[in-house]
């Protein structure tokens, strides 16, 4: 089996001092990773920019031009979440091809994580929720082109809806997008998945494992994925600012866990994006996020 993670310093040094955090959590989960011995020369992989024609796969070209000259309007922007600049975008295209890697990496078996990335918010003609260009969504699109893979699961367990990834696989039969995500929080208004669980507020660990095993297990005995996908967000914590549920930080490890053992299990290759977290203490977000780095490294560095 194989593990492998992929992160870049732009990941936090290109982002605007008024959003460091919580985006500092991608330096410091890369130094927590390193300073457990998780991480091995030959396992880190250094994305460059990703090649802009696997972009305009997924994304508009109109978009994608207004994003790369800086053209994208005052009102796009904010709803983007970003005022925008020349590094903020090189370090968007980073993130994507970090995912690109990853799925690359794998596509022989194992895991590979993206420290950043799970960008879900982002449409095909639009950004939206910090989110500006969608990296599984890219990442997914490649494997499909290359011939490599068929049928692609994207399960998306952020406490906010996957609107950009749903709105673009909309069509896609070939990819199964699964949201499972809190029905009050962000996006008021939510896309169509292929399957969308609405959380009720305060969900605790035991309702959250039971939903996730149950619509989880269904999904991949209907579908059949040879590839999966995973955002694992961990906004669902309970001292999340934004989050509005109840689960622990054993309950993220649970979900994780179940998770990362389920495509083990199935022989199916996995690629996490980390997605949100705003506890307001980063090391409750860094703690949260490190569950599927040592459940990864644990059960597929052999």
């Amino acid at each position: 089996m194989s593990f492998f993670v992929a992160y870049h310093p732009s990941y936090i040094h290109s982002v605007p001092s008024n959003h460091r955090f919580p985006m500092e959590k991608y330096g410091l989960i890369y130094q927590q990773l390193q300073y457990e011995g998780l991480l091995d020369s030959e396992e880190f992989l250094t994305p460059d920019s990703i090649d802009l024609k696997y972009v305009k796969q997924v994304h508009s070209p109109v978009y994608l031009d207004k994003l790369l000259n800086l053209n994208c309007s005052p009102r796009e922007q904010r709803v983007s979440g970003f005022v925008h600049n020349k590094d903020l975008i090189n370090r968007e295209l980073r993130i994507m091809e970090g995912t690109r890697m990853c799925a690359e990496a794998v596509i022989n078996g194992g895991v590979a994580l993206n420290i950043a990335g799970g960008t879900h918010h982002a449409f095909s003609d639009r950004g939206e929720g910090f989110c500006l260009l969608n990296d599984q969504a890219i990442a997914a699109k490649w494997l499909l082109d290359q011939g490599l893979f068929h049928r692609i699961l994207i399960v998306d367990l952020d406490v906010h809806q996957g609107n950009g990834t749903a709105e673009i696989f909309a069509d896609v039969p070939e990819v199964f997008t699964f949201s499972m995500h809190g029905g009050a929080n962000y996006p008021m208004h939510k896309e169509k998945s292929d399957k969308d669980i609405d959380l009720e507020t305060y969900t605790d660990d035991k309702t959250y494992l039971s939903k996730l095993k149950t619509e989880l297990s269904r999904i991949l005995d209907e579908f059949a994925p040879d590839f999966m996908f995973y955002q694992c967000g961990v906004d669902i914590l309970e001292s999340d600012k934004l989050g509005k549920l109840k689960v622990t930080q054993n309950g993220i490890r649970l979900r994780d866990e179940y998770v990362l053992n389920t495509a083990k299990q199935r022989n199916i290759p996995l690629v996490c994006s980390m997605g949100g977290g705003y506890s307001k203490e980063v090391r409750d977000i860094v703690n949260a996020h490190m569950h599927v780095f040592r459940l990864s490294h644990q059960l597929f560095s052999q």
